[in-house]
């Protein structure tokens, strides 16, 4: 073997050594969680290491049947699934034509370029500079605690992203399509609808999962908003806490429940998310 076959495995060997390194740093808040879920209290304060099931500790399944069947934990993902559905469904019904717009016409009192950072600057600015101003709005429509106000507070935050990543895709799409539809008798509503659409309907998909996630994740509005019909599932796994303090075997259990739905979604939409990541990737 000569030095450039060795420098190669010894390259081989270091990026194995970092992607096995960064996979367990991912990986170990989710098996501790999970390790938390099967331990009974005492367990929790006095297993040390790893907490390793059957050689650590033995496993109990008490927690999951507490947590569970509790109508606290089935109405909190009840509120969280129809929040992050419906945010999601608004953020890209209202987010896609504005995309198309920005990528195809130019607009002369504001400058194309000028829009996308405009909206680029909504991620910029702090969620908790603006929690005072969206609770006063709310509790003026008398929206506090309900469905509709969360909905709307998610769908401010996440609209941006599904501007700015569809605006790119929809600039990296060929315009000449469109044209030929144009040229064929169609207006530019039936050529976004007939042709850009269903182009970028991988980009879609991948998108609307991720501002899915950011709307199941979210906490601040979440917990200054609702106080009782609509605490979500991030507020859920916060409120156990009691006088006593963190009891961890429930919060494992909420955690590990709360990872479910986005995980499912996610292996569903396996298929569009890769095409939607890699559209354009191969671009000449």
């Amino acid at each position: 073997m000569g030095e450039r076959g060795a420098a190669a495995q010894l390259r081989w060997a270091i990026f194995s050594i970092i992607a096995i390194a960064v996979t367990m740093a991912f990986l170990f808040p989710i098996y501790w969680s999970f390790s938390q879920s099967l331990r009974n209290p005492a367990d929790t304060f006095t297993v040390a290491g790893f907490g390793i099931p059957w050689v650590n500790f033995d496993p109990t399944l008490e927690n999951w049947l507490d947590q569970v069947g509790t109508p606290e934990t089935t109405r909190a993902l009840y509120n969280s699934t129809v929040i992050s559905v419906s945010a999601a469904i608004l953020a890209l019904v209202l987010g896609t034509p504005a995309a198309y717009a920005i990528a195809r016409f130019q607009f002369r009192t504001w400058k194309n370029q000028d829009i996308t950072i405009w909206f680029l600057s909504q991620r910029i600015l702090p969620p908790v500079a603006t929690v005072i101003p969206f609770y006063l709005i709310m509790r003026s429509l008398n929206l506090l605690d309900t469905h509709l106000a969360l909905i709307l507070i998610n769908a401010t935050f996440i609209l941006p992203f599904v501007v700015v990543i569809l605006r790119q895709t929809f600039l990296e799409l060929p315009v000449e399509l469109e044209e030929s539809a144009l040229v064929d008798g169609a207006n530019y509503w039936v050529a976004f609808w007939r042709v850009a659409l269903p182009l970028a309907a991988p980009t879609m998909a991948a998108t609307g999962l991720i501002i899915f996630a950011f709307s199941w994740n979210e906490f601040l509005f979440a917990v200054a908003i609702s106080s009782q019909n609509v605490i979500t599932i991030p507020v859920h796994i916060a409120g156990a806490v009691d006088t006593r303090g963190v009891q961890f075997w429930f919060m494992g259990v909420r955690a590990m429940v709360a990872v479910i739905p986005p995980v499912l979604i996610a292996l569903i939409a396996q298929r569009y998310i890769v095409r939607g990541l890699t559209l354009g990737a191969v671009k000449g």
